[in-house]
């Protein structure tokens, strides 16, 4: 079996609670994993070009407020 066969196999075994509770905790490790890399990408500049598109976008009157997508 490799390691992860063996998590696996371990986590199936888990009562609800416990396997809710590692889930919330992988959620959050997933998330803080993905700040990290969208601040290294940010200040590595791999999203200028992407910033530069939404200012024409928004320049050229293209894009919408986020509040009114989300109340749509």
């Amino acid at each position: 079996m490799t390691k992860i066969e063996d998590i696996e196999t371990a986590i199936a075994q888990l009562p609800r609670e416990q396997f809710d509770q590692l889930a919330e905790w992988l959620d959050r490790q997933r998330e803080s994993d993905f700040d990290r890399q969208i601040e290294a990408d940010a200040k590595a500049g791999r999203l200028d070009g992407l910033w530069a598109e939404a200012g024409r976008e928004i320049a050229q009157g293209k894009a919408r407020p986020l509040d009114e997508l989300l109340d749509d």
